[in-house]
């Protein structure tokens, strides 16, 4: 019976893990969101067949030969042997309700979905495909920041991301941006933020610094709940906290109102 089993992070519940998996990670108790795959959110939001990804050649270098308790080029080469995917982005066209859109998602399970030098060119190219196709743009976030192995380069992708986005609104469509948990750093700090609609699942980390270093930086305690999306929805941060199981018709309804 191993395996067909899974604790609730919010409730503690035991749930039945295929009824949890129907439910997209949903617990079935509390409601509370659980981790979803990138690939599942993809599945969860975009027409059945219609996503085409891009870019999938496009794989991290070792720019600076930096190296902690292992060396990054051999860090990245055993996470993607282990999950299948070359950076902690995926990128490329599907449909939303029939409407075409450029989408990209985040895969925190990739060295928790930090922005290197390709997740920042990955970003820009949605972006870029947006403008080429006139199309609405999409992207889910869910990064612990900028990839410190990569040093400057990483952080020189929130300046190309926030440039790519100031061309992009001359085509006059919608930038969705939505913020899942958790969204912070470099990433919160550029494209995250500059959506024409910001969504966010429920009780989502989002900011650019997290709780326990501000605490210690200020020396106060916080506000209960903050920085979490209840938070800022609540102090006009963000434009809706949307439930994974409506997120695919909430954004068909924005997309209806302003593609």
């Amino acid at each position: 019976m191993e395996g067909l089993w899974s604790k609730c992070d919010g409730c503690g519940e035991i749930v039945y893990r295929p009824d949890l998996e129907k439910a997209w990670n949903v617990c079935l108790v509390c409601g509370h969101h659980g981790v979803l795959p990138a690939r599942r959110r993809l599945e969860l939001v975009l027409d059945e067949g219609s996503f085409e990804e891009h870019d999938v050649g496009l794989a991290p270098k070792d720019p600076l030969q930096f190296s902690d308790s292992k060396k990054y080029r051999d860090r990245a080469r055993q996470t993607h042997k282990a999950l299948g995917e070359r950076d902690a982005f995926i990128s490329g066209v599907g449909r939303i309700d029939g409407k075409q859109v450029s989408v990209g998602t985040f895969n925190f399970a990739f060295m928790g979905g930090s922005m290197g030098s390709v997740v920042g060119e990955k970003v820009t190219r949605v972006f870029e495909r947006a403008i080429d196709l006139r199309c609405p743009a999409i992207v889910f976030s869910s990064s612990g920041g900028a990839r410190m192995q990569e040093g400057i380069y990483s952080l020189m992708q929130m300046a190309k991301t926030s440039a790519a986005i100031a061309r992009f609104r001359e085509t006059a469509q919608p930038y969705i941006s939505v913020m899942l948990h958790p969204t912070t750093g470099g990433v919160a700090a550029s494209f995250a933020w500059l959506g024409d609609v910001i969504m966010a699942e429920p009780k989502a980390l989002i900011g650019f610094a997290g709780p326990r270093v501000i605490e210690q930086t200020i020396r106060q305690k916080l506000p209960e709940g903050f920085q979490r999306s209840e938070f800022l929805l609540d102090h006009g941060m963000i434009d809706m906290i949307v439930s994974r199981k409506e997120m695919r018709e909430r954004l068909a309804a924005v997309i209806g109102l302003l593609g």
